[in-house]
């Protein structure tokens, strides 16, 4: 594998709670490639990308992440992954009794953090990145649906992973909003951070064309694009 490839999957199988979700499953992600996984609600597109961030045990074939072999992994090496592994949730899950700053301070503690000024630096940075240098201050409830999912990006860009894992990134936003979101997750990649974004939303995928994989029928497939 050279170290361009941020994803390298070989006959892998995805289950959940021991039942066979996706099957026989090779692929290769590399280092600023954007990737679409589409697919009908549930046709297993949040399981495969659990898998990848060991959310769901990988029960067959061999898997690499971000230099992390998912068929060895250790419980205490989980954490370790999620630092390179950027995930970015449908519902932002923010916590609602502290500010944009706070929680992302918070992250940041949790994943090993501990030089203040470091900190305040990295926190900046990230707002700044996905337009919300203004908005740390605010709480969650005080910001835009779209807002809140540009800090769930920010939050996922912390620690400055080689993937982003995006799981419906746009499920609850309007259209407009939804295409600022992806011009954000393209500027991502472009810089070099791997994106791959599990939707459903087909007219996204047509208005910003990109590397598109389909889950259907338990399987994993490229498509035309």
């Amino acid at each position: 594998m050279t170290s361009d490839i941020i994803i390298d999957l070989d006959r892998i199988s995805v289950h959940q709670e021991h039942v066979l979700i996706l099957a026989n499953i090779t692929l290769q992600v590399a280092k600023g490639e954007f990737v679409y996984l589409v697919g009908k609600t549930g046709s297993g597109k949040s399981s495969f990308l659990k898998t990848l961030y060991a959310d769901l045990p990988l029960l067959n074939g061999q898997a690499t992440v971000a230099g992390f072999t998912l068929h060895s992994l250790h419980r205490r090496d989980i954490p370790l992954l999620r630092r390179k592994t950027g995930i970015v949730f449908q519902d932002f899950q923010l916590l609602s009794d502290r500010s944009i700053n706070d929680n992302l301070l918070f992250v940041m503690k949790a994943t090993g953090w501990r030089d203040h000024r470091a900190m305040q630096t990295r926190l900046q940075e990230v707002l700044m990145k996905v337009g919300l240098e203004t908005k740390g201050f605010k709480m969650p409830h005080q910001i835009s649906g779209g807002e809140q999912q540009r800090v769930g990006i920010a939050r996922a860009l912390i620690n400055d992973p080689e993937i982003v894992l995006a799981d419906e990134p746009t499920g609850n936003l309007d259209p407009e909003t939804s295409e600022g979101i992806l011009n954000l997750l393209f500027d991502i990649s472009h810089s070099g951070t791997a994106v791959m974004m599990a939707t459903h939303n087909y007219s996204l995928k047509e208005k910003f064309p990109s590397c598109t994989l389909k889950c259907e029928d338990g399987k994993i497939l490229p498509v035309d694009y």
